[in-house]
């Protein structure tokens, strides 16, 4: 009974001192368990800065950015950018790897297997999978020298190269365990092209 007046005392007095102050104001700053990032050593928009030569914060581009995912336009077309940025718009199997409520085999009729497609696919493969899953897809990228619990699939073990190209569309598309979605980051298009190139690494692997 004593141990339950303890702690009943102790709530009591957190309490009156959490809510007591409450409403006063007071001259020094208060303090901040959890920044949040709030103070930063950062230069607001207008503001002046000794750091470049012009003395001004905004800097102009660098020459030749384009906005991401964006490309110049062709002749006839000036003023106008175009883009190929489509992550997803419709329920069909392009862009959801399946008919109804199963995975679809093989590629939608919108992809064309090519050179082209598959040197796409490995291009997106190294930027986006490789560095958990490995330039060979066997699950040992540079992820798993630091972090290997849980370890990361093996892309070229058996039970993955029986999954159909939905299945694979579908898991890069909505992610699985730790791997977070990746269909506001990768485009639909580009999706397919690491399907293709997954499943030429499955087919190497000789597995």
């Amino acid at each position: 009974m004593r141990w339950f007046f303890l702690i009943l005392a102790i709530a009591v007095v957190a309490t009156v001192y959490a809510l007591g102050p409450r409403g006063e104001k007071f001259s020094d700053p208060p303090f901040e368990l959890f920044p949040d990032m709030d103070h930063q050593f950062k230069k607001r928009p207008q503001e002046p800065s000794s750091f470049f030569a012009d003395g001004q914060v905004a800097r102009k581009p660098v020459e030749g950015t384009v906005p991401l995912g964006f490309a110049f336009p062709h002749e006839g077309n000036e003023g106008n950018l175009s883009t190929d940025l489509d992550y997803s718009r419709g329920d069909d199997y392009y862009n959801t790897g399946q008919f109804g409520d199963f995975y679809g085999s093989g590629f939608p009729e919108e992809v064309k297997i090519d050179e082209e497609f598959l040197a796409r696919g490995k291009e997106r493969f190294h930027i986006s999978c490789s560095p958990c899953h490995g330039d060979s897809g066997d699950g040992q990228g540079v992820v798993s020298k630091y972090w290997a619990i849980p370890p990361t699939a093996n892309l070229i073990d058996p039970r993955v190269i029986a999954m159909p190209e939905g299945q694979i569309f579908w898991t890069i598309t909505h992610g699985k365990g730790l791997m977070g979605p990746y269909n506001g980051v990768i485009p639909v298009k580009d999706r397919w092209a690491i399907t293709a190139y997954l499943k030429a690494l499955q087919a190497a692997s000789g597995n």
